[in-house]
């Protein structure tokens, strides 16, 4: 944990590695970059930060926090849990087909340890109040051991990029058809929400949730989008 002496250390490298990997990508940004961009000493960022991924799994918990909530205005509080979970999914997959550098991220993410232990246990947190009533009998812990599956699918289709075959589309239905009947939601239920997601502009709206994301990434850590946007 960071001690107030390193407080403005600590900043001035998140600062310096969140504008790079949006610029650039997560794997082209090196540690050699971060830290003569940051003015800091190797001795000093391995104190903080120990290596890279741990930036990574601070950048990744404000992504996902400001994602969600971004992601739960975009589909309107008056929609049942259900059709808000394959809204925020669909938005999370979208954005990687509108930017590489955030799909490098959100890879990333699900697959560097600290990190994709985050998602899942934030994830199954709110997976056991969305789906807890179509499993009574489910624990929040078999709702995060089911979320390791889960994400493990949405990592599979965000590290293959959309093509004339795979389709976005065919993409979100996909993962919804195995990610919902794991949560044992009616086969009707499904069709209903696959449905409602495929009548709306997702390309739009997580355009929209992305420009928002960038923004309050820039406004949080204090740097300019010059590059970025």
């Amino acid at each position: 944990m960071a001690t107030s002496l390193s407080e403005p250390t600590r900043k001035r490298i998140l600062q310096v590695c969140v504008k790079l990997f949006l610029e650039q990508g997560y794997k082209k940004t090196t540690m050699a970059e971060i830290i003569a961009k940051s003015s800091v000493s190797s001795s000093s960022f391995q104190n903080i930060f120990r290596a890279k991924d741990g930036v990574l799994t601070e950048l990744v918990q404000f992504m996902f926090e400001n994602q969600f909530s971004m992601a739960r205005s975009a589909a309107s509080t008056k929609l049942p849990p259900v059709y808000v979970y394959a809204v925020e999914t669909a938005i999370q997959m979208t954005l990687t087909e509108l930017n590489e550098n955030l799909r490098e991220i959100y890879i990333e993410a699900y697959t560097q340890k600290e990190a994709c232990e985050y998602i899942q246990r934030e994830t199954a947190k709110e997976l056991y109040q969305i789906f807890g009533s179509y499993q009574p009998e489910l624990t929040e812990r078999d709702f995060y051991e089911l979320e390791i599956g889960s994400a493990g699918i949405m990592r599979g289709y965000m590290a293959h990029p959309c093509d004339a075959e795979l389709t976005l589309e065919k993409k979100l239905r996909l993962f919804f058809l195995m990610s919902l009947r794991a949560y044992n939601v009616p086969e009707e239920e499904i069709g209903r929400v696959i449905r409602f997601v495929e009548g709306l502009d997702i390309r739009a709206i997580s355009e929209q949730v992305m420009q928002k994301l960038f923004k309050a990434l820039a406004m949080h850590y204090e740097f300019s989008l010059q590059g970025i946007m």
